[in-house]
């Protein structure tokens, strides 16, 4: 399998990587250890979920139960800010360590490879949650910050932000592109 780096990062993770957002919703454990598994042993290191899917969380914690002590052998990606529920969601700086530590536990492990904010809140002020995922950085509960759907008048705002700040800056940008739809070219 080809390694590739993400961004500036330094960690290595697999060019293909399994989407994980069926696990705990329309796949249930015993078919996503079969998929896990079998991704494992095709050289897949790179896994991308988020806290919303499998219905609150089921994705992250099938994912920490099938990898077990594998775990250090991948590279984890996970999302947060989308609605969870119960007023759950954006990217505040009280949101964005109330749901790692969630991420966390449901992974069962004591850091994320790669953490991304899934939609822009335009709600916060991206100096306030780059400044929370920052920490969380310093901290070693992350590796690494990313984002997902962000227009590039946004990616552009929040590397301008991080530069003058001296924040930790987005390493990667995961937005919808498909043969079906191409928005992202534009």
């Amino acid at each position: 399998m080809e390694m590739r780096t993400l961004g500036a990062s330094g960690i290595a993770a697999s060019a293909i990587g399994l989407g994980c957002n069926n696990f705990g919703g329309r796949v249930g454990l015993d078919d996503a250890r079969r998929v896990i598994h079998s991704a494992l042993d095709r050289g897949i290191t790179f896994f991308d979920t988020a806290d919303v899917y499998g219905e609150r969380g089921g994705s992250e914690e099938i994912l920490g139960k099938v990898l077990g002590p594998r775990r250090r052998d991948v590279v984890i990606a996970t999302k947060f800010g989308m609605a969870m529920g119960d007023g759950l969601e954006g990217a505040s700086s009280r949101y964005v360590t109330r749901a790692l530590d969630a991420s966390l536990k449901r992974l069962g492990t004591d850091y994320i490879d790669l953490y991304q904010i899934h939609y822009p809140d335009p709600a916060t002020p991206i100096e306030e949650t780059l400044s929370a995922l920052d920490a969380l950085v310093r901290q070693g509960k992350v590796r690494a910050i990313g984002c997902s759907n962000f227009a590039i008048f946004q990616l552009v705002d929040a590397s301008r932000t991080s530069n003058s700040l001296g924040l930790a800056r987005f390493v990667s940008c995961e937005n919808e592109y498909s043969l079906l739809n191409r928005e992202a070219e534009q």
